[in-house]
């Protein structure tokens, strides 16, 4: 087994949205997503984040093989529901880039990826030099809720590791539709941040 991680940006994210789009489907199922998407509106979404000129897509590959990936733009590229969650407490969205999914196949996890995939965003965010933080959020999911795993872990201690705290009170709601609903449901996301 071979890994590397590359970082892509301009028209190798293009290239990139038949892999993302699957990754997505794939790993978003589990928990705490429990995300019952298609391949086809994956695609129309991820179309939308990589028309972002500064967009990224940090890959991890096993061979030729895509196994894992994570995605990053500037937080004004990305949903409006999120940057208003940022403007409605007085903060500059500009000034913000924003890390949007890290999903990895579970047999490549444990391999420090979860590090590499931030070491690329990070990279790409201080590179142009005009965002002085950086951002990411988490779904918030009951710890009653009945598809919960009894073995599941948090990324809370990861994220922490990483120099990143829990914006309190900084919070989204995102709809998608869960696995054994009939429709989608907003969902309640936490914003995490550090400065760079």
């Amino acid at each position: 087994m071979t890994l590397r991680v590359e970082s892509l940006t301009g028209g190798a994210v293009r290239a990139a949205i038949p892999e993302l789009a699957r990754l997505r489907v794939a790993v978003f199922r589990d928990w705490p997503y429990l995300y019952d998407g298609t391949l086809d509106y994956e695609t129309a979404y991820l179309r939308r984040f990589a028309s972002s000129k500064d967009a990224v897509v940090v890959a991890a590959y096993d061979g030729d093989t895509v196994v894992g990936v994570a995605t990053g733009a500037p937080l004004s590229d990305h949903a409006e529901a999120f940057g208003k969650a940022f403007t409605d407490r007085g903060l500059d969205i500009d000034s913000f880039f924003y890390c949007g999914e890290s999903v990895l196949l579970p047999d490549y996890r444990g391999r420090r990826l979860g590090h590499a995939f931030f070491d690329g965003r990070e990279a790409h965010a201080r590179a142009p030099g005009r965002f002085a933080h950086i951002t990411f959020c988490g779904v918030v999911r009951p710890d009653d809720h009945p598809l919960k795993p009894k073995d599941y872990r948090p990324l809370d201690p990861f994220w922490m590791k990483r120099g990143y705290t829990r914006a309190e009170g900084l919070t989204a709601k995102f709809a998608w539709k869960d696995i054994g609903e009939p429709e989608e449901s907003e969902k309640l996301m936490q914003f995490w941040m550090k400065a760079l």
